[in-house]
């Protein structure tokens, strides 16, 4: 169901009557002066909604000055922080040079150990050729110490040989002395 022109102006004509019968049987007359009232209250509410707005956007646009502030203070404490880092960075560079000279000299502490370790390998070669040439005398000194031990038993039977000899030609003597 559509809505025809006078449709729409029957309507037009006999809003105000309506409204006016809605505000409780006052007369329009009353019930403009209501409406007047209530627009004059709508807008001083609209003025103070504005003077409050106005005061929010004041605290805001504060706020933001004291953020703005703020960051300022943040950009100089980086600018210090850079500056930190940059120190830091020289120091590390120093670290850097100075770990190079330890490799440097761990590196000749290296060729001294390969020297060293090319001595101790010669003193054990001649190591060796000392315990071989010391096996050989311990080889002679044992035969030494055969030779030895069979000259004391040589030297032992001679003695007994000897000690014999003696006391048979002592007895000889004796028994010749006392025959004679």
């Amino acid at each position: 169901m559509t809505l025809t022109q006078q449709d729409i102006e029957f309507i037009k004509s006999q809003m105000a009557s309506w409204l006016a019968e809605q505000s409780l049987g006052k007369p329009p007359a009353v019930y403009e002066i209501e409406l007047r009232e209530r627009r004059v209250r709508v807008e001083e509410e609209l003025k103070h909604q504005r003077e409050l707005m106005r005061q929010g956007f004041d605290q805001v646009e504060r706020r933001l000055e004291q953020i703005d502030k703020r960051f300022e203070q943040i950009d100089k404490h980086f600018e210090q922080v850079d500056k930190h880092f940059e120190q830091i960075d020289k120091h590390f560079e120093q670290v850097d040079k100075r770990f190079e000279q330890v490799d440097k000299r761990f590196e000749q502490v290296d060729k001294r150990f390969e020297q060293v370790d090319k001595r101790f390998e010669q003193v054990e070669r001649r190591l060796e050729q000392i315990d071989k040439r010391f096996e050989q005398v311990d080889k002679r000194l044992e035969q030494i110490d055969k030779r030895f031990d069979e000259m004391l038993r040589r030297h032992d039977r001679h003695f007994l040989w000897l000690i014999g000899f003696i006391t048979t030609v002592g007895g000889m003597v004796i028994a010749a002395g006392q025959l004679w």
